[in-house]
């Protein structure tokens, strides 16, 4: 099974996703980031973007990563990972489908002032990475995401209540 943690940059996944790991049985996170970090690394660069979700090997080396690492492993990954583009959500989830694998997508939800601050608490000088994914994260919210998943409302929540929370919904 895949544990699916999204939710815009300050939701907590990371944090979220580390206590979630040591809450379930048998469990690994894995960081999607890192796929993309590979791509990042290829010589001569591939493409410039913005965001490394934009190319297309992305998304099914995700896929292939998640299926190789349950097939050697078995259990759950818990995988922190923003997906703001509903095109890219269902690629990946379609492509896990197709392995069978059961996914519990997550959405970890705050308010925009709490995100806001939260990222700007997070390191000596905001990043304006971050930031320039609230109204993106907000837009997808209203538009597809939070009928996508099961929303976990962080706004007032320690990552600990709400690993809690993902935790107990995964056992049931």
């Amino acid at each position: 099974m895949i544990v699916w943690l999204n939710g815009t940059h300050g939701a907590g996944k990371t944090t979220t996703g580390a206590l979630v790991q040591q809450l379930v049985p048998n469990s690994r996170v894995l960081d999607a980031e890192k796929v993309g970090e590979t791509l990042m690394d290829i010589s001569p660069g591939l493409p410039a973007t913005d965001n490394f979700q934009h190319w297309p090997p992305w998304r099914p080396l995700v896929v292939e990563t998640a299926r190789r690492v349950l097939d050697y492993t078995g259990g759950t990954l818990v995988m922190p990972m923003t997906v703001l583009v509903e095109e890219y959500w269902r690629e990946i989830s379609a492509g896990l489908a197709r392995h069978r694998i059961p996914v519990r997508h997550f959405v970890l939800h705050a308010d925009q002032d709490t995100l806001r601050g939260r990222i700007e608490r997070d390191h000596p000088v905001p990043s304006p990475f971050r930031l320039r994914y609230l109204e993106p994260y907000a837009e997808a919210a209203r538009t597809w995401l939070h009928r996508e998943a099961e929303v976990v409302d962080t706004t007032d929540l320690t990552p600990a209540q709400t690993a809690a929370l993902i935790a107990e919904a995964v056992r049931v």
